[in-house]
């Protein structure tokens, strides 16, 4: 693929002055011609127009799978949006020299969406400059009772959670992540997706759908068997991976609509993952981020930053590693069912579902 750039990526004075967009072009500017280079949209705050930019790279062959990292849905949650553009540096800074690298790449599609609220970001608030949460804006229901105000909610933009209003359409940046997802990763027999972010207690988390339904999924033993490889390969790892409805339900979950989505192929799997890095425990140790709203979900300190950085980079990678693999470990037809049952018995036996 050849590489373009688009007008806004990020050449405009706005981008000139957000700090990932900074990073990115730096990245950008040493990778080799192959990385496919787009705006999925721009959006607008005030007079300034800002880029979401996807990159791409790796295979263009339908039948290999594929994996996409996006990062900065949630604007104030900028540690996403790092990391994501860290995974990206590692691998545009390997592609000279790593051949192991070239190998994966042949059979693998990589996209990165690193900045997908950039006008959050811009103004420092989790939602877009709507006043919307994009995670909360899919056309998805829950048939179950959400917690007040964060299961999302239409009362104001004035309040945290809110969806939109009613029939209005999904916002610009999660029409144009949706898009980004259908058209690079539900076209193939495999693909899998990990949404980093912030704000979720002291532990990391890796939830998976459903999370507007106490049901499992479909893909429940493909999942389990993922978790299974994760636990085999790094086994001193410190994930909680569970279904998000064990912590809360909501409306609009934009993975719980893509799922949806895939669904309509029953040859093809994929699952999205969301990444709740724990940022309570960055609190913890150094209380006097409470004094910030950045500070509650970002750590603060460079050492913690670079710390966050080790540990979940191996991840990454991992992830890389699985989905590239993926027909050596997916489960067979005739083993899918015990897979099952005991991916049942762990994360809804006690009822939660």
């Amino acid at each position: 693929m050849q590489r373009r750039r688009t007008e806004g990526v990020p050449d405009s004075e706005a981008a000139a002055t957000l700090p990932e967009l900074v990073q990115l072009e730096a990245i950008l500017s040493t990778a080799p011609p192959e990385l496919g280079i787009d705006t999925a949209c721009e959006v607008r705050v005030g007079r300034h127009r800002l880029p979401v930019p996807v990159i791409r790279l790796g295979s263009t062959s339908p039948d290999s799978p594929a994996i996409a990292f996006v990062g900065g849905v949630h604007g104030l949650e900028r540690i996403g949006s790092a990391l994501v553009l860290e995974c990206l540096r590692q691998i545009v800074r390997r592609l000279p020299w790593d051949d192991s690298l070239h190998h994966l790449l042949e059979g693998l599609r990589i996209v990165f969406v690193p900045i997908c609220n950039p006008g959050g970001m811009w103004l420092g608030t989790r939602a877009n400059p709507g006043g919307v949460d994009l995670m909360r804006n899919a056309p998805i229901e829950s048939g179950e009772r959400v917690p007040f105000l964060v299961g999302g909610q239409r009362i104001s933009p004035a309040l945290p959670w809110y969806r939109g209003r009613s029939g209005q359409g999904m916002e610009i940046e999660a029409r144009a992540l949706c898009r980004t997802i259908r058209e690079e990763l539900l076209t193939r027999r495999f693909s899998l997706v990990l949404d980093c972010h912030s704000g979720f207690g002291i532990r990391d988390r890796i939830w998976f759908p459903f999370a507007c339904s106490r049901e499992p999924i479909p893909h429940l033993a493909e999942m389990h068997a993922l978790k299974g490889l994760l636990d085999e390969v790094h086994c001193h790892h410190d994930y909680i991976v569970e279904p998000q409805s064990r912590q809360y339900l909501t409306h609009g979950d934009l993975w719980d609509y893509t799922y949806v989505a895939s669904l309509d192929h029953a040859d093809r799997v994929f699952l999205p993952l969301t990444l709740e890095m724990g940022s309570w425990l960055w609190v913890k140790k150094n209380p006097r981020q409470l004094l910030s709203r950045e500070g509650i979900f970002n750590p603060v300190a460079r050492h913690r930053l670079r710390r966050v950085m080790r540990r979940h980079l191996g991840l990454m990678d991992f992830l890389l590693r699985a989905v590239g693999s993926h027909r050596r470990w997916l489960p067979r037809r005739d083993g899918r069912e015990s897979l099952r049952a005991a991916a049942v018995d762990q994360w809804y036996a006690d009822g939660r579902r």
